[in-house]
């Protein structure tokens, strides 16, 4: 609600930059989507280094 509010407040002060936004955030948005899919692949790479390295103590941990 809070942002709602900010949002009319910068559309009544200064409505060719509201209308700007409003214009530039999807393309914006659609420039950055490739990147957030290449941050969800290395968040997963990641993941998966992670297990790895902990296989073998989760294996000694679960003998006991």
């Amino acid at each position: 609600m809070l942002t709602f509010l900010i949002w009319i407040m910068l559309f009544v002060f200064c409505w060719p930059l509201a209308l700007m936004a409003i214009v530039l955030y999807p393309l914006i948005w659609l420039l950055l989507l490739p990147l957030r899919i290449l941050g969800i692949a290395v968040d997963g790479v990641f993941e998966l280094l992670l297990a790895i390295v902990r296989l073998p103590a989760k294996m000694v941990n679960s003998l006991l």
